[in-house]
């Protein structure tokens, strides 16, 4: 019986897939007949179909590469990854999201449409891609907002938008412009956290900017430089009581994503100490779950604050 280059030449189809992904024409014309493809797809077989068309040649489950580039295979050349695997591959933590499929834009007139774990959006705005490992992605901007248009909850888009943000990879004004590009659906959520974010530097900081809103005597600043007598700067508090010289810090390696950033926290509280400044510093699971008592130690440390002579720093708003 005849069997095609195939089954004579078995390396060849490892030349001709990609990490183990090929597709099913290709295999037809090294001369595999599509019974055989099916019946080496079937469950006890050695490989899986992960899309149309498209198969894995290994029985095992594919890995986030392998998905990834069955999405491209199927979707075509000029197809990127965008949304939450681009988000991942760019570097960023993401929130628990409870859709785990690849979405990928395409041109606009294509007609491939979504199958299996691959969700197609068609765009006339398809971006030059960033090509990490071999896999083209959509820039951060537009990979996060794509993501933020389809969760429905604000929290995990804040957390998002605000990582995308502290890592320097995006700039607000860079992610509301894309909004605006774009249309309005599905923008409601995301148009709201950019509004509330602007000079926020985490989802803690935003809760903890309401709950010190219900002291007796409220923050007189948020996010002011603050300087020594002799003009040196001490650090950029969350909160600050201007009259007593008091400053609240929400802050945690958690929201430090880098070892550096910690290191400049120490630094920072060192130069708090020195002046004379009393910080409260609050770990931001804190605030979400012990929300009362936190007030209470905010109410402690404005006593002992008030108490003593208040040192000389001066604090200057940022121009806006």
């Amino acid at each position: 019986m005849k069997r095609g280059r195939w089954a004579d030449q078995p390396e060849l189809l490892r030349k001709r897939s990609r990490l183990n992904v090929i597709k099913a024409s290709t295999l037809r014309e090294l001369g595999m007949k599509d019974s055989t493809i099916y019946r080496r797809c079937r469950p006890d077989g050695p490989w899986r179909r992960l899309l149309p068309g498209i198969i894995l040649l290994q029985s095992s489950p594919p890995t986030a590469d392998q998905r990834a580039v069955a999405a491209l295979l199927y979707c075509g050349p000029l197809s990127q990854i965008t949304g939450a695997e681009a988000c991942r591959r760019h570097g960023l933590r993401l929130p628990k999201l409870g859709d785990d499929r690849l979405h990928l834009l395409n041109p606009h007139e294509t007609k491939v449409g979504s199958s299996g774990f691959v969700l197609i959006e068609r765009t006339a705005r398809l971006p030059e891609p960033v090509v990490r490992e071999g896999i083209p992605l959509t820039p951060l901007t537009r990979a996060v907002l794509d993501l933020t248009r389809r969760i429905p909850e604000v929290e995990p888009v804040m957390q998002l938008v605000i990582e995308a943000i502290q890592r320097g990879h995006c700039v607000p004004e860079a992610m509301s412009k894309e909004l605006e590009i774009g249309g309005r659906r599905g923008s409601a959520i995301p148009r709201q956290v950019l509004s509330r974010i602007t000079d926020l530097r985490s989802v803690a900081e935003s809760h903890g900017r309401d709950l010190s809103m219900r002291m007796k005597v409220p923050p007189s600043d948020f996010n002011v430089d603050v300087y020594d007598a002799n003009g040196r700067y001490i650090g950029r508090p969350d909160q600050w009581w201007d009259h007593i010289a008091l400053a609240h810090e929400i802050d945690s390696f958690d929201f430090h994503f880098w070892k550096d950033d910690y290191a400049r926290t120490v630094q920072r509280d060192t130069r708090y100490a020195a002046a004379g400044i009393i910080v409260v510093r609050t770990l931001p699971s804190r605030i979400l779950q012990e929300p009362d008592e936190v007030l209470a130690e905010l109410e402690a440390a404005y006593q002992a604050a008030l108490a003593r002579p208040r040192p000389t720093v001066r604090a200057i708003r940022r121009a806006a």
